[in-house]
């Protein structure tokens, strides 16, 4: 009998674990702008589910928060959470990944 529920595996936070591997370090926003010049166009609400989703798996930490000024349609500052490859990762070192970050 099959497991209920959602699978664990998703093609678009293994994208993003192959992102942050040659990335080491980014934070939403700059993921998912990445994300769509490389892959299939997503929202950005996939990939900060995917980011949330994948820091409870272990796949990605944490490493800082911190609000940073400017001038949003919100207000004055916004939260950025920086995030890097956890202990469960498992980049695949995708070469289209590897290449388009070569180029920026």
């Amino acid at each position: 009998m099959a497991a209920r529920g959602r699978p664990v595996y998703s093609r678009v936070r293994q994208n993003i674990v192959d992102i942050l591997y040659f990335l080491k370090k980014g934070y939403g926003y700059q993921i998912h702008k990445i994300y769509k010049q490389i892959f299939d166009s997503v929202s950005s609400e996939v990939v900060y589910y995917h980011l949330k989703k994948g820091v409870s798996l272990e796949e990605f930490e944490v490493v800082e928060s911190k609000d940073e000024k400017g001038h949003f349609s919100w207000g004055n500052t916004v939260k950025k959470h920086y995030y890097k490859l956890g202990q469960n990762a498992k980049p695949t070192m995708n070469k289209k990944v590897k290449k388009y970050l070569e180029k920026i």
